[in-house]
């Protein structure tokens, strides 16, 4: 019989960012589903809180590009429920651009969404990590257009390769106290996604192009996000996994007739 105690996360505290949404709102679920303590933040409080198992995640207002206003986001954490355990890194995003029209000051902008902000978070949670005697476990939701080329996107994608080779320097310097692992997540179904892959029929199409036949949900990267911040990973740190249901199969198999 497995040993499920692996999972509780009963008085842990875990800070999610962006935690009140889409990817960030599975994984408060997830988190609250096994008794942690969830700090989510973001500009705008969600309009219905995060919750599971009647267990309710607490919203501080931060701006995560702001050095001061992430340092007062984890000290909240602390004053609120006593340590921070985990902390998610999960803010981040970019609308389609065309690289070769995108003005300086957007890209600067989603670089420091999806690079410096998680270095901000990461320095500010690492701080207090360091003197707690359990330590911590920092988790960065990456993209799979870190490591494959992401048009549209450019700027998004070299922050999150930025973001992984991050994880893995810090994950040196911090051990062994603190650990940090990376997600490279897939296609992510959110309330969002007509935005991207339009309507029902065109999120059928996209989801057809994943091996495992759909598109990843919020909660997906939430169990993987469960599994890193544990102690069944107590010996990963430096790692990344790929949650992306198996990826993409390679153009040339259909323009080839080969599948």
């Amino acid at each position: 019989m497995s040993d499920t105690r692996q999972l509780d996360f009963t008085g842990k505290t875990v800070v999610v960012t962006g935690g009140g949404k889409g990817v960030g709102k599975g994984i408060t679920e997830r988190f609250l589903e096994q008794g942690a303590n969830v700090v989510i933040c973001g500009r705008n409080e969600p309009e219905a809180m995060p919750e599971a198992n009647g267990r309710k995640a607490v919203f501080k207002s931060a701006d995560v590009r702001d050095w001061d206003q992430v340092q007062a986001l984890m000290q909240f954490a602390v004053d609120t429920y006593g340590s921070l355990d985990v902390l998610i890194n999960n803010a981040g995003g970019a609308p389609f651009t065309d690289a070769a029209t995108a003005s300086p000051r957007f890209s600067e902008k989603i670089i420091a969404l999806n690079l410096l902000a998680p270095l901000y978070c990461c320095q500010a949670a690492n701080a207090i990590m360091q003197e707690q005697e359990e330590g911590g476990s920092i988790v960065n939701i990456a993209s799979v257009s870190a490591i494959r080329p992401s048009p549209g996107t450019a700027a998004y994608g070299a922050a999150k390769a930025g973001l992984m080779n991050l994880t893995t320097s810090l994950a040196v310097e911090w051990a062994p106290k603190v650990r940090l692992n990376s997600i490279a997540a897939g296609l992510i179904r959110t309330e969002q996604s007509h935005l991207h892959y339009g309507n029902e029929e065109g999120i059928a199409r996209v989801s057809a192009t994943v091996p495992l036949g759909r598109m990843a949900t919020p909660h997906d990267i939430g169990d993987t996000c469960i599994y890193f911040a544990s102690n069944l990973s107590s010996y990963v740190t430096g790692a990344f996994i790929t949650a992306h249901g198996g990826g993409e199969k390679p153009a040339f198999l259909d323009a080839g007739g080969v599948n």
